[in-house]
């Protein structure tokens, strides 16, 4: 019975900080909305600069026809799976990167003593559509992939490529809100974090063949990140793994991505812990 009422309460507190991070959000959304000439030429300007990186891709290939054993539209695949996760990601919880600027001002109280989470109210803060022109640019790559791609489309093979995308969503979202909380002890982390984000993105556009097998493996047991579409894309696009891991690896983005979510709660409750506000 007890374990009833406290799986309920969970749930309970999970939907308030579902629902007052849709609250903060749309307040800033309605702000953002009343000046609707800079929102649209921000969100093109945003579609137009991210899309640089895959013209990056397109350069390359006009000088070769493969890029570790991996075709143009293979690298398209990668480049759209980790774009759009990451450009989720960070339309809903990228906000949590300006906790050292709160810790630093001392406004972070003021969140501690609202009737809404905190982190909920991080996540959502200066919330902005403008966002979406990462994730638009990548899907619509990834679109182009799936088109060009020579794949036999089992069963198994089309369940992966939502859940792989879901999943990788998550865990750069766990990473955006792990790498914040270490701003509760050092508040200059702001730079590792977008190099665990941003950088980790750029890292998996390109297929892990291209790397020495030691990172590959950091990006297995470390940070998670082979996880977001590295191992998936394998059993996908039926490639060798460099590392020949087990088959079982291409199908545990889901459980890396709980075990992401699981770190950054208790990276956060840790922090909230060690915060000293201004006037303690």
């Amino acid at each position: 019975m007890d374990e009833l009422l406290a799986a309920e309460g969970g749930l309970a507190r999970a939907r308030w900080a579902l629902r007052s991070w849709f609250l903060v959000a749309a307040m800033w959304t309605r702000a953002i909305m009343a000046y609707r000439a800079s929102f649209y030429l921000m969100l093109i300007a945003n579609f137009a600069i991210t899309s640089l990186d895959f013209v990056v891709l397109l350069l390359m290939f006009r000088h070769t026809d493969r890029l570790g054993g991996w075709s143009l539209p293979e690298l398209a695949f990668l480049y759209g799976t980790s774009g759009l996760a990451l450009g989720l990601a960070n339309l809903f919880v990228g906000s949590v990167d300006a906790l050292g600027d709160r810790i630093r001002t001392g406004t972070l109280d003021t969140m501690l003593i609202r009737p809404a989470p905190a982190l909920a109210q991080l996540c959502a803060e200066r919330f902005s559509l403008r966002r979406l022109g990462r994730p638009l640019q990548a899907a619509a790559v990834l679109a182009w992939s799936l088109t060009a791609l020579q794949v036999h489309w089992s069963a198994d093979r089309l369940l992966l490529v939502p859940l792989l995308l879901a999943a990788g969503t998550v865990i750069f979202g766990a990473i955006f809100v792990g790498g914040a909380t270490l701003q509760f002890w050092w508040g200059e982390a702001r730079e590792l974090q977008n190099s665990l984000t941003y950088g980790g993105a750029t890292l998996i556009h390109y297929p892990p063949t291209v790397f020495a097998k030691e990172l590959v493996a950091g990006a297995v047991f470390g940070v998670p990140l082979a996880f977001v579409n590295w191992l998936p894309s394998l059993r996908i696009l039926g490639k060798p793994d460099p590392l020949g891991l087990p088959t079982a690896f291409q199908y545990a983005s889901p459980l890396a991505a709980a075990l992401c979510v699981l770190a950054a709660a208790l990276a956060w409750r840790a922090g909230l812990r060690a915060y000293r506000g201004t006037g303690n």
